[in-house]
């Protein structure tokens, strides 16, 4: 239930993914938002907020500052 998603969120303690989902969850974000994300990260992202961190840095990152 999306009541249930806060940034605090463990993906596996608290939505119940199990690591197909988490794999999957992953391949989607690197799809949506066109950045890859090493194995060695992709661990580290167990948290819904630190999901958002990652992609805030890698897309941010990515981005041109105006002259």
């Amino acid at each position: 239930e999306a009541d249930q998603v806060k940034p605090e969120s463990s993906f596996a303690n608290d939505l119940n993914a199990d690591s197909l989902d988490t794999v999957e969850l992953v391949m989607a974000l690197e799809e949506a938002f066109d950045i890859e994300i090493p194995d060695e990260a992709a661990e580290k992202i167990d948290t819904v907020q630190k999901a958002v961190d990652y992609i805030t840095e890698k897309v941010g990152a990515g981005a041109e500052t105006p002259a």
